[in-house]
């Protein structure tokens, strides 16, 4: 198991660095809470999204609210575009299970029929238990099923991954 993990922003600068070749100016970039909010809000300014960061909070969209209990989170979604025919750059911190990717998507087809939606995460940590992968990965590292990845951000700003 790895004592430490890299730092977060140099994955997000690497993560950027994957996405740029085919990034379309026209993209827009949807992050997830919390995480992948403040991910998506770095790929937002390193690779110069044009549109504004859209957010999805995706408790009232999770299957496994049995297991996990819901845990809604603070800030409601915010799309400030609309969906109809883009192509979506949908970002979270951590991909595991695939649930709360599955919930996003949920949740966009909502607001629209995005033409396409790519998938960006800053660590695949496996253990899927849908058939989702990610288009983008800064890191990919197997991870104990008893174990967690943390994504936290400090009062300055800065990110920090941890294993827990």
């Amino acid at each position: 198991m790895h004592a430490s993990l890299p730092d977060a922003n140099t994955l997000i600068a690497r993560l950027a660095e994957s996405i740029a070749p085919t990034f379309a100016p026209e993209t827009v970039i949807v992050g997830i809470h919390s995480g992948g909010v403040w991910v998506a809000e770095r790929l937002h300014a390193l690779l110069k999204c044009a549109s504004p960061v859209g957010a999805l909070d995706i408790s009232f969209y999770r299957d496994d609210f049995s297991r996990i209990g819901l845990h809604p989170q603070v800030k409601p979604s915010n799309l400030p575009f609309d969906l109809e025919n883009r192509v979506i750059l949908l970002v979270d911190d951590v991909l595991h299970t695939g649930r709360t990717v599955r919930a996003a998507m949920n949740e966009l087809f909502d607001y629209g029929r995005p033409a396409s939606i790519r998938l960006a995460v800053l660590v695949d940590r496996g253990g899927r238990e849908l058939p989702i992968r990610p288009d983008f990965a800064a890191l990919t590292l197997e991870v104990p099923p008893h174990q967690n990845i943390n994504l936290s951000r400090l009062d300055d700003g800065h990110l920090t991954l941890s294993l827990a």
